[in-house]
C-alpha cells in the first residue's frame, strides 16, 4: 500500500454525478481523512437534460447543470476537492458559485439516484 511508503494526502480519480465507479475509493479517503480530487466533476451526459431532475433542479436554483453537478460533488463528501477546467474567467465564476449551492436533502437525494 502506498501509504506505507508515504503519506498520502489526496488521490485523483474520475467520479462525477453520472460515473460512481470510484465509491469505495471515495469512502477509503473519507475513512483516512484523505481529499478526493474527483476526475472530470463536470461530466453530466444525459443527465443534465433539460426536462430530467438536473435541469430542473438547476433552474429552482437559478443555475447551471455544472454548478449543481459541482454542488452535489460538495455535498457528497467533506474530503471532495473538485477542480473543474475552465477557459474563461466567466466559467471560473460560475464553477466557483457552485459552492454557494445549498442543496435540500430531496435533491440531493433525486441526483443522487440518478447517476452511478
Amino acid at each position: 500500500m502506498a501509504s506505507a511508503l508515504a503519506p498520502i494526502a489526496t488521490v485523483q480519480n474520475l467520479f462525477n454525478l453520472a460515473k460512481r465507479d470510484a465509491e469505495p475509493l471515495l469512502e477509503h479517503c473519507e475513512a483516512h481523512g484523505i481529499g478526493f480530487i474527483p476526475w472530470f466533476p463536470l461530466a453530466t451526459g444525459e443527465l443534465s437534460a433539460a426536462d430530467g431532475v438536473l435541469g430542473e433542479a438547476a433552474r429552482e436554483h437559478d443555475a447551471t447543470p455544472s454548478q449543481l453537478a459541482l454542488a452535489w460533488l460538495l455535498r457528497r463528501s467533506p474530503v471532495m476537492l473538485p477542480i473543474p477546467g475552465t477557459s474563461s474567467v466567466e466559467h471560473l465564476d460560475s464553477n466557483t458559485a457552485a459552492a454557494g449551492i445549498e442543496l435540500s436533502d430531496e435533491e440531493y437525494d433525486a441526483l443522487t439516484a440518478l447517476g452511478g
